[in-house]
Formats: C-alpha cells, structure tokens, sequence
C-alpha cells in the first residue's frame, strides 16, 4: 500500500490529486471543530456518552456529534437519500430508464439525490434540534430551533460538495473518505479511554489491552482475506475465422468477490436503524413510543441485534442484485461468441450465474452480520463503550484497499497512456 502511494506521489498529476484530496480532508476536519450556535454542547456529550447508538454516529461523523458541530449530521443524509433513490430506481420505470442512459441519466439521478438529501437532512436536522438539542438549546424559540436546523443541513449539504468534488478531482471515493477520516481522527481518543480504563479508573484489567489489539489485528486480517476473495468462473471463447485472421479461442473468466457490497451494506443498516431515534425525538420526554424506542433501539439489546443483522444481509442482496446482471452478462457472452464451460449459453448461463452469486453473496453478508455483531455483542458482556467495533475497521479496512486500487488503476491507466504515444 505505501509503495502504491509514493509511485503516485511521483507521477504529477496523481500528485495533484492527492494533494487535493489531502486539503480537501483539511476543511473537514477544521469544519468539525466549529460549533452551532447557540448550544450547550456538554449536554450533548453527556447524552451521547450514555447512548450507545448516538455514540456510533459520533464515531461516523469523526466526533462532531458529541461537540455538536456544523458537521454535526455528517454524511448519514446523504447515504439515507442515496439508498432511497436505489429503491425508487428498482420501483420507478423512469428512473431505471434514467440508470440505463448511461452517464446523462446518472447525472440526473444525481441531481435528484442531492435534492433528497437537503429535504432528509433538514427534516433530520429538525428532530435534532426538538429532541436532543431541545434542553441544550439556550434560545427556546422559532428563531432558535431555525436557526439551529438550517445550520445543521448547511452542513451536511457542504459535506456533500467536499465529498462530490474530492470524487471528481481527487483520488475518487469522496463519500467514503470523508467517513474513513472521520473514524480515523477517533483513534487517539479510543487509545487515550482505553488507558485510563486500565490504568486509572482501573475498571478494566491492564491485560485486556494486548486482548484489544490482538482481535483488532485479527479482524482487520479477516476483514482483507474476505474483501479479497473472489469466484473465478471460467469462460472460453469460440474461434471465429473474418476473413484471413481468426478471433477468439482463448480463456478467460468472471471473478466474482465475496464481499462485492463492501462496507455501504452496514453504514445503510446503521443508518436506517438511526431513523426511529430521530423520530422519536418529535415526541415528547415520557412518551411511550420515545421510551420504547429509547428502551429497545440501542446497541445492547436484542431487536437491535436482529434488525441489524436483517438489514446488513438485505442491503448486501440489493447492491449485488444492482450491480451485478446475470442476464446481461450471459447475454454479452453468447453475442460475442464466449461461453461458461459446460453450461448452455443463454438462459441456462444466466441461471448458473446467478446461482454462483446468490450462494457467495450469502456468504458474504454472513461475514459482514458476524463482523458487526461481535464486537458489539463483546462490548455488551464486557459493560465497555467499543470505540472502534467490527463496522469502523470494516469501513477503515474496505475504503483503503479501495483508495489503493483507484490509484493503482489510475497508474495503469497513464503507463498504457504512455506506451500508445
């Protein structure tokens, strides 16, 4: 991975790219630091010490939460819009037309999903600021809750252009690295809370530290050995005679990877998840649906553990069904001539296809249900806030292997450049 980064380094224009990624990731990181107006943010920090979930979305927004920042929010609208959009694609003929019209109708898709995620981060933003930033807030008026409210979405919106413009004219990935900075920036205050544990409030013995490290390097082992794993499905292609050349006749094959879906299944689990806090938060303190939710949606209980693990298999399904087309690729290997060694091509590949896929998709979404739920099920029986569970290496681990091979490509990509001139 570092040899990656410094061959880029030496190409200029990767070089320009990273810079400006790197500064990019700058303006986020001081933009966490400026706080919303008109807000006691150690009332926030106390009530996110106790929640487990309200602590998770700390994590993802790299803390801003807890301080109670501009970029309070993070990204969670964005992703809530995006897999709306998904969905209304699937169920929407004209959106799916929009999908299938290449990159004008990609472009437009996008434009709608900016439009979502203004409307869901002020909505979001809304029940924030009546529900946890209520008792915080030091000016209990209209003017107050607005002010508050429009602050939060002007965030996230901005957060969506950082993201938007690092993809376009940075290293790729823009959304992602902004959640993979935004856990990372949480490592020193994991290691500073987990040696006062040790060593000063003494809640927790001096030899579960080397324990901690030990499953952290173990997980993040595994969590590389199944990202990197894949199905290679054979394909040989028939020889055909234009003329005085022959074309075809040789092999090749369709890899197909365990974990396709990568990290985004689980940040839409968690952000679903998230949905009925912050609708309970339209409710007032005592209210029996607040407190059920309050009661039942955190990390510790079991509800929590089965939707998660119910939402993380679903969204791993969906993106695999999205992204990968059975019937296109069985269709684009009989027109040019290719076949899967002993399957019938057509009808009879697609099926074969998407047999081979369902079976390791499975597998996948298992592993990412069992990377998830552990560490949290852990931190329950251990009574310890987890800092860094199964999701946070999962998305630190799955963005930078990503990050490497975009410049890996990229790299590739200008040595062919070179070698054509």
């Amino acid at each position: 991975m570092f040899e990656t980064f410094k061959n880029a380094w030496r190409i200029d224009d990767l070089r320009k790219k990273i810079i400006y990624t790197l500064l990019m990731l700058l303006v986020y990181r001081v933009g966490s630091f400026i706080p919303v107006p008109g807000i006691d943010s150690n009332f926030i920090r106390k009530l996110v010490e106790g929640n487990t979930l309200l602590g998770l979305l700390d994590i993802i927004s790299g803390g801003a939460f807890a301080n109670f920042t501009i970029f309070a929010m993070g990204i969670t609208p964005y992703i809530n819009a995006s897999i709306i959009m998904q969905l209304l694609t699937v169920a929407i003929p004209r959106l799916e037309q929009l999908a299938k019209e290449g990159q004008e109708g990609q472009k437009k898709i996008a434009q709608y999903t900016r439009y979502a995620t203004v409307i869901l981060a002020f909505i979001q933003a809304i029940g924030i600021t009546y529900g946890l930033a209520g008792e915080a807030l030091q000016n209990k008026n209209f003017v107050g809750y607005i002010i508050v409210a429009l602050t939060l979405t002007a965030g996230t919106a901005f957060l969506m252009w950082l993201g938007e413009q690092i993809t376009d004219k940075g290293i790729g990935n823009g959304i992602s690295l902004l959640i993979f900075t935004s856990i990372i920036s949480r490592l020193p205050v994991a290691v500073v809370s987990l040696w006062q544990l040790a060593f000063v409030a003494k809640t927790m013995s001096p030899w579960s530290l080397p324990i901690v490290v030990v499953f952290a390097v173990l997980m993040i082992a595994a969590v590389i050995f199944v990202d990197s794993g894949e199905r290679r499905i054979p394909v040989q292609y028939a020889k055909r005679v234009v003329g005085r050349k022959v074309y075809g006749g040789q092999s090749t094959h369709i890899p197909l990877k365990v974990n396709s879906a990568g990290v985004l299944p689980i940040i839409f689990a968690v952000s679903i998840l998230s949905l009925p806090q912050i609708i309970a938060q339209f409710f007032p303190a005592g209210n029996a649906f607040r407190s059920w939710v309050d009661q039942q949606f955190h990390q510790g209980t079991a509800l929590y553990g089965v939707l998660y693990a119910l939402f993380i298999i679903f969204f791993t399904f969906f993106y695999t069904q999205i992204t990968f087309n059975p019937i296109e690729i069985a269709n684009n290997l009989r027109q040019y001539g290719g076949f899967v060694q002993g399957i019938r091509p057509g009808k009879p590949t697609a099926e074969y296809l998407a047999r081979i896929s369902n079976r390791i998709t499975l597998v996948g979404s298992l592993f990412l249900v069992v990377v998830a739920i552990i560490p949290i099920a852990a931190s329950a029986a251990a009574n310890m806030r987890m800092y860094f569970g199964g999701t946070a290496i999962l998305i630190v681990v799955g963005v930078a292997l990503e990050t490497v091979k975009q410049l890996e490509a990229q790299m590739l990509m200008r040595h062919y450049r070179g070698f054509l001139k």
